[in-house]
């Protein structure tokens, strides 16, 4: 099956879970098919889906899979959340990552690492390092990725 067919075929089994597709890949791996799905959603508290609803996702999408395949060679099944090295491209990822921080690419050339204050259609609201806050256009972002603390106090 090709991603169109697959994303058709599994977002509306993963919907009810509060889930959406972001992304799939049908790879051959030997005489396997790999196919990786990511999905992601707003989770229990509002950042991205937790280990009991990809575990759900897992059992939700191999079903739909073992029903709807019919080709005789064995596939193998991932799923899994975008992860925090996946770039941000929707207001939704945006507003999943409020409060963390971001590396941002600006089209101008400019390269900025603010916090994600909150966000609009239009707009990302952020706090710079320096404590400036700015409003910056969605369009004049080319790449936003998450960056990882591992010593953020409680208080940030």
């Amino acid at each position: 099956m090709d991603r169109q067919t697959l994303i058709a075929m599994l977002a509306p089994v993963v919907v009810p879970l509060g889930l959406e597709i972001d992304h799939i890949d049908v790879l051959k791996a030997g005489q396997r098919q790999l196919i990786r799905v990511t999905v992601d959603g707003d989770g229990p508290y509002g950042q991205g889906p937790d280990m009991d609803q990809i575990a759900a996702a897992t059992r939700a999408v191999s079903a739909a899979l073992d029903e709807a395949i019919t080709d005789p060679r064995p596939y193998v099944l991932e799923v899994s959340s975008r992860g925090v090295e996946a770039p941000l491209t929707t207001t939704a990822h945006y507003r999943r990552n409020a409060g963390r921080l971001v590396a941002l690419q600006m089209k101008d050339g400019a390269n900025l690492t603010a916090r994600i204050v909150s966000i609009s259609d239009q707009t990302v609201d952020v706090v710079t390092e320096d404590g400036s806050a700015l409003s910056i256009a969605l369009s004049d972002i080319v790449k936003a990725v998450v960056q990882v603390e591992f010593n953020r106090s409680e208080e940030d």
